[in-house]
């Protein structure tokens, strides 16, 4: 069964449509005018082993932030509806990912309460054009959207763009165990 959600969001200043494949990667198709916040996003559904088609708009003029951040609440609410409507899920998923001299770590819990713990120094402010600070905001948009505790830590590195890119794939990994389709919901309470 494939579990596809599709979300648009638009404000006066983004525009964000997104149609998630929670069930197997087929295509990735990621289109916004950040082209580091691509890469990354492209790096997340190819190891979480999600399709994802993202188109994405926004007053980039003034800073990427709006961008970054609008497309992590929706994406969020796609995974979120992959609970709510497709039945229960695994609910814990954990990876850590290497990258070169970068090590990343990802826990989460999707249990319907958002939090976000986020632990990372990057070495260079920027990678590219993208400000590193917006890393964080994409994952707190993402967390609370998707109702998912998330640990995610930069253990080490130097290179701030290896840091950011073994984070996503260790994101993506993470998010594969957690919303994997599963028999019952996994609480000794009986409801999430």
């Amino acid at each position: 069964m494939n579990r596809i959600i599709r979300h648009e969001r638009t404000t006066k200043e983004t525009s964000i449509s997104v149609i998630l494949n929670g069930s197997e990667r087929d295509d990735i198709a990621i289109e916004t005018p950040v082209a580091f916040f691509n890469h990354m996003l492209h790096a997340m559904c190819f190891h979480g082993g999600f399709g994802l088609a993202l188109k994405g708009t926004g007053d980039i003029d003034v800073d990427f932030h709006h961008l970054v951040e609008d497309t992590g609440l929706v994406l969020g609410y796609c995974f979120a509806k992959l609970r709510t409507d497709f039945g229960p899920v695994k609910r814990w998923g954990r990876a850590v990912i290497p990258m070169d001299e970068a090590l990343a770590e990802v826990t989460i819990d999707a249990s319907g309460r958002p939090f976000l713990v986020y632990t990372a120094d990057f070495p260079q402010e920027y990678a590219g054009d993208f400000p590193m600070i917006l890393v964080q905001e994409f994952l707190t948009a993402f967390s609370n959207a998707a109702g998912i505790n998330l640990h995610a830590a930069c253990r080490y590195g130097s290179n701030s763009h290896h840091m950011a890119e073994a984070l996503f794939k260790a994101l993506g990994k993470a998010l594969n165990q957690a919303f994997a389709p599963a028999d019952a919901i996994e609480s000794t309470k009986g409801s999430l």
